[in-house]
């Protein structure tokens, strides 16, 4: 039955009023506007609001948004004088390393090495910074490693600061817009990533909403059609899209998102602060790699500069409206830095999804475990990567020391060891382990090379340190020791150095892309794949299709392109060793395990993002053993889960 606006809870107007009857007047609260997923209170006098922050507490309680205390810009101190000023306040012993200014936010951005010493006892030194300059201060602690994705992408969100106040005022007005209907008819369209590994994409659509979860590419196909997700399903229409939410930087789930901007979307993409950064990275790389390949992309530059300008970083754990009857709370899925299941809250309470995206369910070195507890959930959507009765993983243990044993195996015989690594998580768990085993002896030592983009997401790692394994987070905050700058690496910066290393001594050599389909790894592979005393180690997921997979199943020789262009045979010889125990995704077991000790249990489960087989083993193995409904949906197809 259709709504008019009156029969809403609370309007804007009544929510402003509600607002300005509660707030204290020497605060001077000048507007009160929507701005994304919260609600911006505009002050002349912030500290006012920040010293009474029980007030605001209140005040969200009864209207159930989130609430944002902004100085209003006409009282801001400008920008040069807000950070002499800034700095005159902090004691130098705090040693700040850099201020920025995110004018749409009215936030002062101040990177320090000692974080406690710039927000001062009871937050002391951080009010006399708002008093005094009317700017609010945003502390973080300085990364070890400078990232330029990071930086480039601050400064780009301060100079396009005016359009990201529109952008954020846009989202805000739809998101908090009067529901036309009661909430119901939710549907679930797969759009990509059914029976199948890549382009995942699924449309989560109710009477009121539509909802993307991920924007994925298959970097495995040639063909456009079974490249990307979908769009062409009558139920998906981009006018009427209200959100995107990414779960992880991987370009199987976000690699098509600039895309939707270059076809006029205009709303928000939701993901973690690190999925920002790396998806961002992955996919600037993506347009590079298909510029040297001679391949037109779908979307350029401008489009993923789009994609920046409308991104809205959660944390875990944080419940955020994204349209008028839906919230969304990003949870820890172990998979890489950032990565996220989504858990969707549809009404008041009518229906709960939780989208996993890919997961690990058992800690790593590099990262927690994925999260397996919610306050509710009905259907759950699933990915089954390993999920074949067969895909049991060694222990992490095992497979440690099994990489020990083959580098060691191939350095004693002269050799050279190649992994090929996705920029993002395997490059940085193989790192910790090589480190960790060569300090102890363990594996022989030898130059390691560092290839590609790694050390540009290993720089990303350190800057999001709250969002990586308890060891490895207490060793980089607390004992100042950063892992990743080991000795025994050697980041190679410029492609001019490759040719030493090809045919320099034994060594290891880390480079992307992980399924040699492109990347730095590629001229490794091409001079090293005829000699049998090389090796050469996979360590992460190889999708079929792509060259990865072929050399993995022992192909006698590829063709490559030659180094004046002209297509060449190139014979594989070398060793062949695949070490699956380092993955990101869940083994048989672990997606067993997570399935059936879900809390709490769930009605419904789909299974998506594996191998036909592999699902369809899986699906009666879950529907047996935990009773639940277990289905197995092919792409284009529509499901009512209410």
């Amino acid at each position: 039955m259709a709504r008019t606006q009156q029969h809403q809870d609370k309007d804007k107007v009544e929510i402003t009023q509600y607002i300005l009857q509660h707030v204290p007047q020497e605060a001077e609260v000048t507007r009160i506007e929507y701005e994304g997923p919260m609600l911006s209170i505009y002050t002349k006098k912030p500290e006012v609001l920040v010293e009474q922050s029980s007030v605001i507490a209140e005040i969200v309680g009864v209207i159930r948004k989130r609430i944002v205390i902004r100085p209003d810009p006409s009282v801001r101190m400008p920008e040069i004088e807000a950070e002499k000023i800034t700095r005159e306040i902090i004691p130098k012993e705090a040693e700040v390393t850099d201020i920025n200014f995110d004018p749409s936010l009215g936030e002062i951005i101040i990177e320090t090495k000692k974080p406690g010493l710039v927000i001062g006892r009871n937050g002391i030194v951080l009010q006399e910074i708002i008093k005094k300059t009317k700017w609010r201060p945003h502390v973080l602690r300085s990364p070890p490693l400078k990232s330029k994705i990071v930086t480039n992408m601050r400064h780009y969100l301060h100079s396009e600061s005016k359009e990201r106040e529109r952008i954020l005022r846009t989202i805000g007005e739809r998101i908090f817009r009067p529901k036309t209907f009661d909430v119901g008819d939710i549907r679930l369209t797969v759009l990509g990533s059914a029976q199948e590994v890549g382009r995942s994409a699924f449309l989560l659509k109710t009477r009121e909403s539509s909802v993307l979860l991920d924007c994925g590419i298959n970097p495995g196909s040639q063909r456009a059609f079974e490249s990307f997700p979908r769009f062409d399903s009558p139920e998906f229409q981009i006018d009427s899209l209200d959100a995107v939410v990414i779960t992880h930087a991987h370009l199987d789930h976000c690699g098509l998102t600039p895309f939707l901007y270059k076809y006029g979307y205009d709303g928000p993409v939701y993901c973690s602060a690190p999925t920002s950064n790396l998806m961002t990275m992955l996919q600037l790389d993506y347009l590079d790699v298909a510029g040297k390949q001679g391949v037109t992309p779908y979307y350029d530059q401008k489009d993923v500069r789009e994609c920046v300008l409308h991104t809205i970083p959660l944390r875990y754990g944080v419940v955020t409206d994204i349209a008028p009857d839906i919230r969304l709370t990003l949870h820890n899925s172990g998979h890489i830095l950032g990565s996220s299941m989504a858990h969707l809250h549809i009404g008041e309470g009518l229906h709960n999804i939780v989208y996993t995206g890919d997961y690990k369910f058992a800690r790593t070195m590099l990262l927690e475990a994925a999260a397996n507890e919610f306050p509710r959930v009905e259907t759950v959507i699933t990915e089954s990567t390993y999920g074949g009765p067969d895909d049991m993983m060694p222990s992490r243990g095992e497979a440690e020391e099994r990489i020990t044993r083959v580098i060691n195996e191939t350095l004693e015989r002269k050799g050279k060891v190649l992994i090929p690594v996705p920029a993002v998580g395997r490059a940085q768990e193989i790192m910790l382990i090589i480190d960790g085993y060569m300090k102890r002896g363990l594996m022989k030592e030898a130059p390691v090379f560092i290839e590609g983009m790694i050390s540009e997401a290993t720089a990303i790692h350190t800057a999001y340190p709250e969002y990586l394994g308890r060891e490895v987070r207490h060793s980089i905050l607390h004992e100042e020791v950063n892992p990743f700058q080991s000795d025994y690496f050697t980041i190679v910066e410029h492609p001019s150095i490759r040719q030493g290393i090809i045919e320099g001594e034994p060594c290891i050599v880390l480079a992307t892309s992980g399924m040699l389909e492109g990347g730095p790894v590629i001229e490794y592979f091409k001079n090293w794949a005829g000699d049998d005393k090389n090796t050469i180690i996979f360590v992460s997921y190889q999708i079929e299709g792509t060259m990865g997979r072929r050399v993995q199943k022992g192909i006698n020789e590829v063709t490559m392109m030659d180094n004046e262009g002209k297509m060449a045979v190139v014979q594989c010889n070398l060793h062949v060793d695949s070490i699956e125990g380092f993955s990101g995704h869940s083994d048989r077991r672990q997606l067993v395990n997570y399935l059936t000790n879900l809390n709490p249990k769930p009605e419904r489960i789909f299974l998506v993002h594996g191998e036909k087989s592999k699902i369809y083993n899986l699906a009666n193995f879950i529907g047996n053993k935990a009773g639940i409904n277990t289905i197995v949906p092919s792409v284009m197809e529509t499901f009512r889960l209410l």
